[in-house]
């Protein structure tokens, strides 16, 4: 009976043996993970934009794709969320009036992006569109969704340029670089009129072209001394720092007359 059993667990021991160099073959996953240079940054009146440094690595990379140049990243700094109005003005005997609107909800306040090349030369235009990377192929959600495609198209396209031209939707290509072949480091760009709240830091890798994997971080922009005194006071009381603006207001053009009559 020894026999029979002897050469069964000979032969399961062969095939587990067998089994071993295939598994260890087997290719890992690459990945992607980021950390911020801080997780907070504090601004004051005088603030006039800065460059924030993002530090990366590549989980598992192929050596012969890295040497080759065909792994790309691409970073994103995303402003907290809010609704938008966009107001469209014509001339109206003479005057210009604000004659239509459009609301859109959820739109990113800010969205600076960093690459490593331009990103016609990364990927195809389709997979921008579904993963909603760059500021071009943000969804822009109207509040009012029966409103004509025609018209949702004019009023995104105008948010997407008053938003460019005030430099809050920017793009740095070649602002990401790789120090070796798994470290990167990135650089985007805070805007003057960078919005307080929570920013969210996204970083895209693909490989020859195909989306690979995401990772991202958060981080805090807040007001700091005597701003960030009047900005809490103006939050958590509305109604009074509304009466104490109007009163400064009247004494200050009560004080003008004074100073500025003439007997």
């Amino acid at each position: 009976m020894a026999g029979p059993n002897a050469f069964a667990t000979a032969i399961l021991l062969s095939s587990l043996v067998a089994a071993l160099p295939a598994k260890a073959q087997t290719p890992l996953t690459e990945g992607i993970q980021i950390g911020l240079s801080t997780d907070n940054v504090s601004i004051t009146a005088g603030f006039s934009g800065a460059d924030l440094t993002i530090f990366g690595s590549l989980e598992n990379p192929d050596p012969l794709v890295a040497r080759q140049g065909r792994y790309d990243v691409i970073v994103v700094l995303e402003g907290p969320p809010k609704p938008v109005v966009v107001r469209r003005k014509d001339r109206v005997l003479g005057v210009w009036v604000n004659l239509e609107s459009e609301t859109f909800e959820n739109v990113p306040v800010s969205y600076s992006v960093a690459t490593t090349r331009p990103l016609q030369d990364i990927t195809e235009p389709n997979s921008y569109k579904q993963l909603s990377l760059g500021a071009s192929n943000l969804y822009m959600q109207p509040a009012d969704a029966g409103d004509s495609p025609a018209t949702i198209q004019e009023f995104t396209a105008a948010l997407r340029e008053r938003k460019a031209a005030a430099g809050l939707y920017s793009e740095n290509v070649g602002g990401v670089q790789f120090l070796s072949q798994n470290l990167f480091r990135a650089t985007v760009r805070l805007a003057p009129n960078v919005p307080v709240g929570t920013h969210k830091a996204r970083a895209f890798l693909f490989k020859s072209g195909l989306f690979i994997k995401e990772s991202s971080a958060q981080l805090e922009i807040r007001k700091s001394g005597f701003e960030q005194s009047i900005f809490r006071v103006a939050h958590e009381y509305a109604f009074l720092y509304g009466v104490f603006a109007i009163s400064l207001a009247m004494l200050t053009g009560w004080l003008g007359r004074l100073v500025f009559r003439r007997d």
